[in-house]
């Protein structure tokens, strides 16, 4: 047998695991924050927020999720890491209730990784009693990536989050594995529409032929829609004629620090965006 090497490889095997020890301190030595995007009612009103990781690089500065969440998942960096940011979720919900902020939904992303871990309920439940967060303002969203193989044991695994009080949301509906026998083997409470459908709204005859049918699947199913990527008044408009309930995007806000998103909802609560 013949091997031939090539200088690239040791430089590709040094990056990565430069790169695994730099996000192992980043998740360990408080690297990491949260930023939160607005959801917002179509009747007006701040209803929730979506968590989104950031990483503050020492050298690179501020460093989207895009940037390092796919070599999270493939180093299997991902399990701490979203179990840092649940908890972190869920710290910064009993601190806003304390300080009597009104009660808004907070959104958390969970890997297809995380999810197919045998004790992930177990882990949910102990960042509940870690934390006191209240779950029936808690939601998990979930790609479906996550649904490939939904086995019996996955089907129960819904089962036993909703149980708990949590909402379960099918993130990026329509641009996966799309199947509808998720919708219906699977206590699902929330669909988001994804911005690759409302970007073309509401002029695109295939993207509003989507968004309404998805629309009103989830009507007919007792679902809630959040609408994500919305950056004009003409989209807006065209999802709230339409029943979509919630909305999140650019038109309202971009995320926020803590600091920023408590005032952005103080400053809003009387002036619905």
């Amino acid at each position: 047998a013949y091997r031939f090497f090539l200088p690239e490889m040791t430089a590709r095997a040094t990056r990565r695991l430069q790169t695994e020890a730099e996000l192992r301190r980043a998740i360990e030595g408080g690297e990491l924050i949260l930023h939160y995007q607005p959801q917002v009612a179509a009747a007006g009103g701040t209803v929730g927020c979506e968590a989104l990781v950031r990483w503050q690089h020492p050298e690179r500065g501020l460093l989207a999720p895009d940037q390092f969440i796919a070599f999270a998942e493939q180093s299997g960096l991902i399990v701490p890491l979203g179990e840092w940011v649940l908890r972190e979720a869920c710290r910064q919900q009993v601190h806003w209730r304390a300080s009597g902020f009104t009660p808004l939904t907070m959104a958390v992303n969970i890997s297809a990784v995380q999810f197919r871990r045998r004790d992930f309920v177990a882990r949910i439940k102990h960042v509940l009693a870690e934390t006191g967060a209240d779950p029936a303002h808690l939601e998990l969203e979930i790609t479906e990536s996550a649904l490939m193989d939904a086995t019996p044991e996955l089907v129960a695994r819904f089962e036993e989050l909703v149980e708990l009080g949590l909402t379960l949301a099918l993130d990026d509906f329509g641009t996966g594995y799309s199947s509808l026998s998720y919708l219906k083997r699977l206590p699902i409470g929330r669909l988001k529409i994804d911005r690759s459908f409302v970007d073309g709204l509401p002029d695109n005859p295939e993207d509003v032929a989507i968004t309404s049918a998805t629309l009103s699947l989830a009507r007919d199913l007792g679902m809630d829609v959040v609408a994500e990527g919305v950056e004009t008044d003409e989209q807006r408009r065209f999802l709230r004629d339409r029943g979509c309930e919630a909305m999140q995007g650019y038109l309202f806000s971009r995320p926020l620090a803590v600091d920023a998103f408590t005032a952005w909802v103080e400053m809003h609560a009387a002036n619905p965006p």
